[in-house]
């Protein structure tokens, strides 16, 4: 099975150096987002402070498959009122109508 290495770019470069072994790129693209979101809910603070973090997926011959990247726009002063805290969305994700609320 092909091997994958998950590195995060959150103004530390945390380099992936054991890697995860997975049956295809496709596995290592969902295990990608998943890991997103626990980089984004572990490192909230360290994200928001650099701006924003981004993951990159590279294979065994270390070439990049593809990445994510997440922004953080706005600060705490001017449009902070937009980003409130968490929010609880329904299962199959956010109703359009209340993201404007």
């Amino acid at each position: 099975m092909p091997h994958f290495y998950f590195h995060v770019y959150d103004g530390r470069g945390l380099l992936d150096e054991e890697g995860t072994t997975l049956p295809d790129a496709q596995a290592a693209g969902i295990a990608a987002i998943c890991f997103a979101g626990e980089v984004l809910k572990d490192n909230a603070g360290q994200v928001s402070s650099n701006g924003g973090c981004r993951i990159e997926v590279t294979d065994s011959s270390r070439h990049t498959l593809f990445q994510l990247s997440f922004v953080v726009l706005g600060s705490s002063g001017a449009g902070s009122e937009l980003i409130s805290g968490p929010r609880e969305w329904p299962i199959d994700g956010p109703d359009v109508g209340s993201v404007a609320e």
